[in-house]
Formats: structure tokens, sequence, C-alpha cells
């Protein structure tokens, strides 16, 4: 079952900064935490393929597994 980007990151149990640290240091990709902020509202905008990716991974999951809203 998909869940949303915000959930995913709560079940992981990881705050945005946190989130933000990971992104910068396992995938080397800089993002604002404001930014990630944009990506788990409906009005916000979309990540990349890449980061889309690479967040479906520090959360343990598929980019099929999360609904980028």
């Amino acid at each position: 079952m998909a869940i949303t980007l915000k959930a995913a990151r709560i079940n992981a149990e990881l705050t945005r900064p946190e989130v933000k640290r990971r992104l910068k240091d396992e995938y080397n990709i800089d993002i604002s935490v404001n930014t990630l902020a944009n990506y788990e509202r409906k009005e916000g905008t979309q990540p990349d393929i890449t980061t889309g990716k690479a967040l479906a991974a520090i959360f343990g999951k598929s980019v099929d597994d999360i609904i980028f809203l």
C-alpha cells in the first residue's frame, strides 16, 4: 500500500532536518528543509526522480510505495 511522503518520513521517525542531512551526506543532494516541506504538501512541488529515489531509500521504501503529492 502506498503512503504519502510525510507519512513515510514520520514512520521512519525522522525529522525534516534529519532527512535533509541524510540526503546531503549519503546522496550529495542539497535541498532546504522548506523544499522538503513543499514536497510533503498537496500544493507543493514534486521532487525530481533522483531525489525521489533517494528519499524512498532513506525511508526504506521504493518510489512505487510513496505518494508524491
